[in-house]
C-alpha cells in the first residue's frame, strides 16, 4: 500500500471516527431531552397531587384503584404523582426529542428547551387552578356531580371538592397534550429560524 493510499485510509478512518462521535453525542442529547421531559412531568405531577390530595383525599382513595394502601395525602400525592405522569413525559419526550434533533436544521439541546418546558408547566398549573375552582363552583351549583360509583361512596359534603380535583386533573392532562404538541411545533420553527439566521449556530 502506497503512501497516498495509507493517507486516504487514515482520512476515511478519521471521518468515520468523527461521524461516530457526532452520532453518539446526538443520541446522548436526545436522551437528555427525553429524561428532562419525564422528570418535568413527574415533578409537576408530584406537586400537583400534593395539592389535590389535600383538597380531597377521597379523589385518590375512592376515585383511584387501591394501589397505595394509605390515607396519607403526602404519600398518595407522591405515589400517584409519579405513577400517573412518568408515561406522559415519555410520550411527549419522544416526539420532542425527534423534533429537536432530527433533520438538517441546527439541533436543539435540552438546555434550549428548559425555558419553554417551564412556561408549559406554569401554564398547566394555571389552567388546573382555574378548572378546579370552576369545577368546585359548578358542583356547588349542582351542575356537576362526581362520576357514578364515586358519588355513592362519598358524603354529599365532599362532592364539590371531589369534582374540583377531577376538573383540575383533566385540565392538566389536556393542557399537557396540547402544550406538548405546541412545544414540538415550537422546536421545529425555532430550528428553521436558526437555520435561516446569518449567525453561526453551534450544535448542542
Amino acid at each position: 500500500m502506497g503512501c497516498g493510499q495509507r493517507r486516504a485510509l487514515r482520512i476515511r478512518m478519521d471521518r468515520s471516527r468523527v461521524e461516530a462521535i457526532e452520532c453518539y453525542t446526538s443520541f446522548v442529547e436526545a436522551l437528555r431531552i427525553l429524561l428532562l421531559s419525564i422528570f418535568a412531568a413527574i415533578a409537576y405531577g408530584v406537586v400537583h397531587d400534593q395539592v389535590t390530595a389535600r383538597v380531597c383525599v377521597e379523589y385518590f382513595t375512592v376515585g383511584h384503584p387501591p394501589v397505595f394502601h394509605t390515607q396519607s395525602p403526602t404519600l398518595l400525592g407522591l405515589g400517584w404523582g409519579v405513577l400517573a405522569t412518568w408515561w406522559v413525559g415519555l410520550l411527549l419526550g419522544v416526539p420532542l426529542s425527534l423534533c429537536a434533533r432530527v433533520g438538517a436544521a441546527p439541533p436543539l439541546g435540552a438546555r434550549d428547551l428548559l425555558k419553554a418546558i417551564g412556561i408549559l408547566l406554569l401554564t398547566m398549573a394555571a389552567l388546573a387552578l382555574v378548572a378546579g375552582v370552576s369545577g368546585y363552583g359548578a358542583a356547588k351549583a349542582g351542575w356537576l356531580v362526581p362520576p357514578s360509583g364515586a358519588s355513592e361512596r362519598l358524603p354529599e359534603s365532599r362532592h364539590a371538592v371531589f369534582v374540583a380535583d377531577l376538573c383540575a386533573h383533566v385540565a392538566s392532562y389536556a393542557a399537557s397534550l396540547v402544550g406538548g404538541l405546541g412545544l414540538c411545533t415550537w422546536a421545529v420553527i425555532r430550528r428553521r429560524r436558526i437555520a435561516s439566521s446569518p449567525r453561526h449556530f453551534t450544535p448542542a
